[in-house]
């Protein structure tokens, strides 16, 4: 079978095509002919050796996918051969064929394209565990949404927005804005020219935001965190923007304020007892039509070292996703 390989850490375009042995499943795991691949942040850094994970060379990048069973492992329960399904990997997914452990699945609900299967996942069960298993958002509170038109801050508009929260989003520029309010953003913020402190003072009404979800962090995460509410919540997701912030704590205090780490890679992993619960939730959420994956573009396997570049450089809006097979 074919699989794009790091056979050497480096940038996307030191990836190759080979020719690999398939896969025999093991005890507790499934094969997975895979028919899409969501392309996702850490693909980028893990290829370079700078993610918390280090797997051995050479290995396939892709962490999400969607396809078809072809083989069940011993002691595999609830999954049959045929069986189209969604998987969260570390590692593995830009292949022909991928294996893992029968507890990374979640059924592809009917309707979903395999394409969009492989962009739901990974980006709305972050932002599902970041707004409502760490974050609590409610009703009626304010949301601002940093690097809003990525693949988790696109899942986080249309979730905030279903959970009845008005959502404020920030990008970098104004053609990001429009697709931010397409997808249902109440206000929107260009930060890379406006007044960003300026804006969320008039938005809110010098009142401050009850949330703040960052997967970016950088300069404006300072920002943000002085545009908090009394008692806000503020989300840590990531480094899109390649930055960590050093935050005066000063302000945490002052604010009443809580800083909140979401790390849903480990959650999905550590906490077997919630999984459940919080893939039933995500799919609620896509039953009732209030989350949609918005897919940006589509690359054959053959460029897919270009979807990891283009999103490595934030030039993708949305999700970003390889069709294989």
């Amino acid at each position: 079978m074919k699989a794009l390989l790091c056979t050497g850490f480096g940038p996307p375009e030191s990836l190759v095509i080979r020719e690999v042995e398939r896969i025999a499943p093991a005890a507790g795991k499934v094969v997975i002919a895979v028919r899409a691949c969501g392309i996702n942040f850490p693909d980028a850094l893990i290829i370079e050796n700078k993610y918390q994970f280090k797997p051995e060379l050479p290995f396939s990048p892709g962490g999400e996918v969607a396809g078809v069973i072809t083989a069940v492992g011993a002691g595999v329960q609830g999954w049959l051969v045929g069986d189209e399904v969604i998987a969260f990997l570390l590692w593995g997914g830009l292949a022909e064929e991928v294996a893992t452990d029968a507890g990374n699945l979640m059924p592809k609900p009917e309707g979903m394209s395999f394409e969009e299967a492989a962009g739901f996942l990974v980006a709305y069960g972050t932002a599902f565990h970041a707004l409502c298993d760490r974050g609590g958002l409610k009703a009626g509170e304010t949301l601002l949404v940093l690097g809003a038109a990525g693949g988790v801050g696109t899942a986080a508009i249309q979730i905030g927005k279903g959970l009845g929260a008005r959502v404020i989003a920030a990008t970098s520029s104004e053609t990001k804005n429009n697709l931010c309010r397409d997808l249902g953003a109440d206000a929107c913020i260009d930060y890379s020219t406006g007044d960003m402190k300026g804006e969320l003072r008039e938005l809110t009404r010098n009142e401050g935001v009850n949330m703040v979800f960052d997967p970016v962090g950088g300069p404006i995460s300072e920002v943000a965190l002085r545009s908090i509410a009394w008692k806000g919540r503020y989300m840590v997701l990531g480094f899109a923007s390649g930055e960590i912030p050093k935050i005066p704590l000063n302000l945490v205090l002052l604010k009443g304020a809580a800083i909140i780490g979401v790390f849903w890679g480990a959650f999905f992993d550590r906490d077997a007892g919630e999984r459940a619960a919080h893939l039933a939730g995500l799919r609620n959420l896509y039953d009732r039509g209030l989350v949609h994956p918005h897919i940006s573009a589509v690359y054959p396997l053959t460029e897919a070292a270009q979807a990891i570049r283009d999103l490595r450089d934030r030039r993708a809006t949305g999700k970003v996703v390889v069709t294989i097979t």
